[in-house]
Order: C-alpha cells, then structure tokens, then sequence
C-alpha cells in the first residue's frame, strides 16, 4: 500500500506552485535512492551504512515541527544507535528562506547535540528523487535498503508528553525483529519544503 501525501497543517504553505513543483514519492519497497552528499561536520556522507537498517529524514532550521520534535528524532538515533543509520538532510532553498544554510545548520546540529550526520542537498535533486514534501518527512529502509515505511514519527508532534503511539519506533522494532512492517502508515505532517 502506498502512503498519502504528508499532510501540511500551515495553509500558507499550501500554494498550489509548491504542489506543482513536489516529486512523487519513494513507494514501499522501492530502493533508496544513492546519494553523497555534505554534511554540517565537514565530512560527506552517502547512503551506505553497515547497520541493518538506514531512516533518512528531511529536516528545516526553522520549521516548527522539526523544533518540536528534533529532541525526539535525535534519541530515536541513540537508541537504535548501531541498529538504524540515520541520515538527516536539509534542502531548502537558500535564496529565499537564508536561514536553511549550512551554517545555520551547523548551529542547529552542535546546539541539539545530533547523533547524526546533517546533510546539505543544495541541488535539491536527492530531495525529489526521494519525493519528500515536507519537514520533518521519514523514510525507514529495510536490510536491503527497500523502502518499508514512510510516515509519521508518532501521534503527538507538539508535545512529546501526550505520545501514545510510537509508529517510527513500532516499523523499526517489527524490522529488526525480521517481521513486517504496518501496511497502514500515517503520513508526517510539517512545513513544506522550499523549492527552487
């Protein structure tokens, strides 16, 4: 079953030129696509990782949705430290939204103290080739690097006290565990990503 659109809860961000311009996104059992790209560390990193699984997910500077749960993104990566490489990349347009840059997320990377690399994709061209749309936006891949589950990271992004329901945490564990993921995946809401 392929998931929905993720579902952007800011009307502003709904202008029907970004629809136009968002790529269609990775299906379920579609491979991940290769990518290099550089990160806030100096270093640049790519797709491949020894841990069993890889989630890669699409983060902003600014966005209020990565603000509420970028904590919670950052121990998920601790916790499956080992298990689950994790792979953050930011690819909105520097042009227009300046804060998105490198060094921006240089400071956003040390001040949350991320376990993960933070990636730039300044072409945007890894971004569509995944057709992620908005910020923060998960694609969990399984051993062979296919694409099992992409959607929300729990049922409470505002505030992380009122989470009942792990669904990042729960495909990861079924994963790990050799059984199969939710067929139901409840898209990821945030802030549209800005497109060139």
């Amino acid at each position: 079953m392929r998931p929905g659109p993720a579902f952007l809860l800011v009307p502003a961000l709904l202008a029907p030129s970004l629809w136009a311009q968002a790529p269609h996104g990775l299906k379920l059992g579609d491979p991940c696509p290769p990518f290099t790209l550089p990160g806030t560390d100096g270093r640049t990193h790519a797709a491949e990782a020894t841990e069993p699984l890889l989630m890669v997910v699409f983060l902003s500077t600014e966005c209020p949705y990565v603000m509420a749960t970028q904590a919670r993104i950052n121990a998920y990566a601790k916790r499956y430290a080992g298990k689950v490489a994790v792979r953050a990349i930011n690819a909105n347009n520097v042009e227009t939204h300046g804060r998105e840059s490198l060094a921006d997320m240089q400071a956003q990377a040390k001040g949350q103290g991320f376990a993960f690399p933070y990636l730039k994709d300044e072409p945007q061209a890894v971004t569509r080739a995944f057709g992620a749309v908005c910020t923060p936006d998960f694609f969990l891949f399984d051993h062979a690097r296919k694409l099992a589950y992409r959607g929300r990271l729990d049922d409470s992004w505002r505030d992380p006290s009122k989470v009942t329901v792990r669904d990042l945490e729960a495909a990861t564990e079924a994963l790990l565990a050799g059984r199969p993921v939710a067929a139901e995946q409840i898209p990821s809401r945030g802030c549209s990503i800005k497109w060139k």
